[in-house]
């Protein structure tokens, strides 16, 4: 079982950075993919970006590349998620979420993400 906690979530204004965290609990957190998807009212939830278990490896969406980073410490038990240059379309609600399988054309769907968080919400005003 494993728990997931996000913060860091705020009003910035566009052009501005923000650096998300999620909290796990539980002991087998570095058997995890770990992944941000995020949600903005009236839309899908979509996929940010995932980061492997090692943390050797991460995958991101084509919108955010280039802006947003995703980062994780097994020893703490930490996801991050480094956002610049923030955009008013990068407004949202942000989940973290764990998976078992590192499966590159899987990430990108909520479906087999076995936990998620409650989110944070991410506001930017232009």
């Amino acid at each position: 079982q494993v728990q997931l906690v996000e913060s860091g979530g705020g009003l910035v204004q566009a052009g501005d950075s923000l650096r998300l965290s999620c909290a796990a609990s539980g002991r087998t957190f570095s058997t995890y993919a770990m992944a941000w998807f995020r949600q903005a009212p009236g839309k899908e939830r979509e996929f940010v970006a995932a980061i492997s278990r090692s943390g050797v490896s991460s995958y991101y969406a084509d919108s955010v590349k280039g802006r947003i980073t995703i980062s994780r410490d097994n020893a703490k038990n930490m996801v991050y998620l480094e956002m610049n240059s923030l955009k008013p379309e990068d407004a949202a609600v942000y989940y973290c979420a764990a998976r078992l399988r590192w499966v590159v054309p899987e990430l990108t769907t909520t479906k087999d993400y076995d936990y998620w968080g409650q989110g944070t919400q991410v506001t930017v005003s232009s």
